[in-house]
């Protein structure tokens, strides 16, 4: 059973949101916030798996709230929830500080109800929800950033060559079943090299070993 929260500062998107995923067999609603604080206070009090965080909250803001809770920089513990930023056309700036946060995800609130149940069975299984379009923005981040020489991180050391490539084709966007069609293996094979990247990364999921990725350096805005 996979334990969610539902954090925004609107009841009527609470009240869909806990009714749509209470219907599901698999999801337990195990309560809501208003705004961010709060949310950092329930999350601790019901250790929900998957929060759905909106970025305009009063008190405190959605990306504060995600730092807090995911292990961000400045953040709680790396064991925390699973967070999916609900988000509009309108807060795309807001994409890669909700990355660097800890966010696993991204969804738009007007999304259609089966891609909301997907969104969260995603996130909760450890997978990172990002679009395109989501990738694109965080690689124009990038882009418009002046470039500097930077040192190989130690970290990656530890990856082998094939592991080294999957995390540059998981920073470009590429799902499992992509990188395999471009490797030519199977995709558990691709899975069981995710596991070990995030693992010897000591990085949440996929959303973050993007980010990882482009500050370091291995992968290059514009490749």
């Amino acid at each position: 059973m996979i334990r969610v929260l539902i954090a925004d500062d609107q009841a009527m998107v609470r009240q869909g949101f806990g009714a749509l995923l209470a219907a599901q067999p698999d999801l337990l609603v195990v309560g809501d916030a208003a705004d961010g604080a709060a949310a950092v206070t329930a999350a601790r009090q019901l250790n929900p798996d998957v929060i759905l965080m909106d970025v305009r909250m009063p008190v405190m803001d959605g990306l504060e709230a995600t730092r807090r809770l995911a292990g961000g920089p400045g953040g709680g513990p790396s064991g925390g929830p699973k967070i999916l930023i609900l988000t509009t056309f309108d807060l795309d700036d807001y994409v890669y500080e909700a990355l660097r946060a800890g966010a696993s995800g991204f969804l738009l609130k007007d999304a259609p109800a089966a891609d909301l149940v997907q969104a969260v069975r995603v996130v909760a299984a450890g997978e990172a929800l990002l679009a395109p379009s989501v990738t694109r923005r965080l690689i124009a981040e990038f882009t418009t950033r002046p470039q500097k020489n930077r040192t190989r991180p130690v970290a990656l050391n530890a990856l082998t060559p094939r592991e080294t490539e999957v995390l540059r084709l998981i920073a470009r966007g590429r799902s499992n079943q992509e990188i395999a069609a471009d490797l030519v293996v199977a995709e558990q094979t691709v899975k069981t090299h995710v596991g070990r990247i995030l693992t010897k990364l000591a990085l949440r999921d996929r959303a973050q070993a993007v980010v990882f990725a482009y500050e370091t350096g291995l992968v290059a805005a514009g490749e």
